[in-house]
């Protein structure tokens, strides 16, 4: 009798990831460094016994944290979903978790299937530093004018060639559309949220630093619009450290199940 196991297919799989990116070098694997998709693929091995690529949907710099992150991955797996859920769980480090799983339509990729993605920046503004979120808010010491900024932000809405504030991760297409980019306040927690179908690299970090720059005075609100029209990177002198920033939420079509 032949005991050995009919071999299955591989199955496509997404799932919803939560990090906190403080002890990762971004999203992307790295040679030399630890990141988000290398602890992925290294928990898969384990869990599987077999090599698979993780694609993400952002690609996450140092420091930078997700709520909502979502992957994909192809693996042979016989079991239900939810113990390949724990069993990743069971492996992975404990600054990574997945939230979420299940399978992907054909054709499914997180990037690229992705119609909107929303991040949040937080800045903890008072001049006494808060242990407790010294890895989730850059802490402004100086009061900053928050009407100012939310009032600044509101050029942002729209579809814009938005070269000044980042850099394509591939070609040279930095058109985007945001559908949102608002600012509010939390006691001394000034959070900025801001939904768009993709975003340049570095762009919200380099956003929130020039509206901080708006929020001390330095400069005005129809300057800052006229930054984005001129768009001319070498225009941004500040970039906000990467652990105030959190990827929120990832969209996709209903009949993408994700």
């Amino acid at each position: 009798m032949n005991s050995k196991l009919e071999p299955i297919e591989p199955r496509l799989i997404w799932a919803k990831v939560e990090y906190d990116g403080t002890g990762f070098f971004g999203f992307q694997s790295q040679a030399a460094e630890r990141t988000v998709q290398g602890e992925l693929e290294r928990a898969l091995e384990v869990v599987t016994s077999g090599k698979t690529r993780v694609h993400g949907a952002g690609r996450t710099d140092r420091g930078v944290h997700a709520r909502g992150q979502v992957v994909s991955f192809e693996v042979e797996w016989r079991h239900e979903l939810t113990e390949l859920q724990r069993a990743l769980n069971a492996i992975l480090a404990a600054d990574v978790a997945v939230l979420e799983i299940g399978l992907a339509p054909e054709g499914f990729h997180p990037r690229y299937s992705a119609l909107r993605r929303s991040y949040r920046y937080t800045v903890l503004n008072r001049p006494c530093r808060s242990p407790l979120r010294r890895r989730s808010a850059w802490q402004v010491a100086r009061k900053l004018d928050v009407g100012l900024m939310a009032e600044a932000s509101r050029c942002l809405v729209g579809t814009h060639d938005f070269g000044t504030f980042g850099q394509p991760p591939e070609g040279e297409n930095t058109v985007r559309t945001v559908f949102r980019a608002e600012w509010h306040a939390k006691g001394p927690r000034l959070i900025f949220d801001i939904e768009a179908d993709a975003f340049l690299y570095r762009m919200v970090r380099s956003i929130v630093g020039t509206l901080v720059k708006v929020g001390w005075g330095q400069i005005s609100p129809k300057e800052f619009a006229a930054m984005l029209q001129a768009r001319d990177r070498s225009l941004v002198r500040k970039v906000a450290p990467g652990h105030g920033l959190c990827l929120m939420r990832v969209e996709y079509a209903a009949r993408e199940g994700v």
